[in-house]
């Protein structure tokens, strides 16, 4: 029986073309996959437990759904993708066509994330992205992440040595969150805060790295970032444009936030990955430094 699980998570995006764990086991001789039972290789994601797919067709999904749970793969959930990614929150809904639960535990570069899937937001395909920004964390840093969800950037920074705070509206991402850097052995170098970025206080000029990953939308929060920065701060700013020009309004809305008080240099401007037709998901690391 099909049920629908409720959500909150970011937006819409492409369909998987393959599994993106970042932790993939490795395929014994022998092991019975999904393609062996289906005759045709069928698209999902693996996140921890769980596969992901996307179909519009119910019967090709229960029959992807079978043969995922019938072959040698780790997978106890099937889900397949019921809405797009809706609220402030950034959930999407999921029809579970097998197994019981959306909590899982994934795994990538080291850290484990435990996470339910109808209550978060968590992309396994941006694990490489988070594995670029969080390897330049140098140890003794003040890194902030302004949308943190259950920790993907704030885990693995506070394991490089970084003192972290994350914030995030959804009260459930956050308590993730502390379970995670618990999980992780690194709650002594976590603060983790429910509410929005903008009301919080005593981290003025606190930070050296600043991440904000929230695509859309992060412009109307460099205001924020602006009075959070330190007198030499790195920002991970996180946009979404048109393919012919997809750093330009990023950039221009950072000078515009950061200038006079701060000179701005970019010093990286990175496609991450296509997002829709014409259309590119991109990270400006931009460092900020306070004008004299």
């Amino acid at each position: 029986m099909t049920s629908t699980f409720p959500s909150r998570s970011h937006s819409t995006r492409p369909r998987s073309t393959a599994n993106s764990s970042t932790e993939t086991p490795p395929v014994r001789e022998g092991q019975t996959l999904p393609k062996d039972l289906l005759g045709f290789d069928p698209s999902y994601e693996r996140l921890g437990e769980i596969a992901i797919i996307d179909e519009d067709d119910d019967e090709r999904a229960k029959e992807i759904a079978d043969a995922l749970m019938d072959s040698d793969l780790p997978i106890g959930t099937v889900v397949n993708r019921a809405s797009p990614i809706e609220g402030e929150l950034r959930v999407r809904n999921w029809d579970v066509l097998a197994g019981k639960t959306t909590e899982t535990v994934h795994r990538e570069y080291g850290c484990a994330f435990e996470l339910d899937i109808a209550e978060v937001f968590f992309s396994p395909r941006l694990a490489t992205e988070r594995h670029r920004v969080t390897d330049q964390v140098e140890s003794g840093e003040q890194f902030l992440d302004m949308f943190a969800g259950v920790g993907p950037f704030v885990i693995p920074a506070a394991k490089r040595g970084a003192e972290c705070v994350g914030v995030d509206l959804n009260e459930a991402a956050v308590e993730y969150l502390r379970r995670n850097a618990e999980r992780n052995g690194v709650e002594d170098r976590v603060t983790a805060i429910a509410g929005d970025v903008r009301a919080v206080d005593g981290y003025d000029d606190w930070a050296d790295r600043i991440v904000m990953n929230l695509p859309h939308s992060a412009d109307e929060f460099l205001d924020t970032a602006v009075e959070l920065a330190g007198d030499d701060c790195v920002i991970h700013y996180y946009d979404i444009q048109h393919d012919t020009d997809p750093f330009g309004p990023g950039e221009a809305a950072i000078r515009a936030a950061a200038e006079p008080a701060y000179e701005v240099t970019v010093e990286t401007r990175h496609d991450v990955r296509s997002y829709a037709p014409h259309e590119r998901n991109v990270c400006l690391d931009v460092r900020l430094r306070r004008s004299r």
